[in-house]
């Protein structure tokens, strides 16, 4: 789902209705451009630090916004006020499950800081990959799964064509666009999906905003 930016903002998405992807994907589905019109305009802004957006990530995993947001304020503070490898490493395990930080999240933030300060990971040069590249890249990190790499294209990257099909809120919300049971195989999602392309990144804001509006 989108989310605030974790760190600075480095640029933002912004689709509309009768912008040029929102008038592609009307063109091309019928159904989505009547919630595309419908949510009129969504915008989201971009992560500006891409180690602080994948560690964050991982600190969030299965656990309360707000329990999520503590740990996240000790483990800043442990490391100086900002998270970088050279913070992680240079902690105990000891120090870094003083945070609140489970074993297996400290191991995770861990492999994350090692693989980015021995160059297994440069984010300049994956910034230049293709996203199913960056995928590869990323998910050799422990702790790191195909969702979290896709929502990294998104909000790190802001990569046009992106559709996480593993998400809850999109499974919900293409459910509730088709009129379908929302445990459809996660094929059958990507496949409705592949008529959105080269815009599934605009797609899944949409729909991500009008599941919002209709849950609030």
């Amino acid at each position: 789902m989108p989310r605030e930016p974790y760190t600075r903002v480095e640029g933002t998405l912004y689709y509309a209705a009768d912008g040029a992807a929102g008038r592609a994907l009307a063109a091309a589905d019928d159904e989505l451009g009547a919630l595309i019109a419908q949510v009129g305009e969504v915008r989201l802004d971009i992560d500006g630090d891409p180690f602080v957006s994948l560690a964050r990530a991982i600190v969030d995993q299965q656990i309360s916004g707000a329990a999520a947001a503590t740990i996240w304020r000790r483990f800043e503070a442990l490391c100086g006020g900002r998270v970088t490898p050279d913070a992680v490493l240079g902690h105990t395990t000891q120090d870094l499950r003083g945070c609140g930080l489970s074993g297996q999240k400290t191991g995770y933030l861990q492999d994350l800081a090692a693989h980015v300060a021995d160059g297994r990971i440069d984010f300049a040069a994956l910034a230049e990959y293709e996203d199913e590249d960056i995928i590869e890249t990323l998910t050799a990190v422990r702790g790191i799964g195909r969702w979290t790499a896709q929502m990294f294209l998104i909000f790190s990257l802001g990569r046009p064509d992106v559709f996480a099909a593993d998400d809850g809120g999109l499974r919900r919300a293409v459910a509730r666009l088709r009129g379908v049971d929302a445990n459809l195989p996660k094929a059958a999602i990507e496949a409705m999906a592949e008529d959105w392309a080269p815009h599934r990144t605009a797609a899944a804001l949409f729909l991500w905003k009008a599941l919002n509006t209709t849950d609030d």
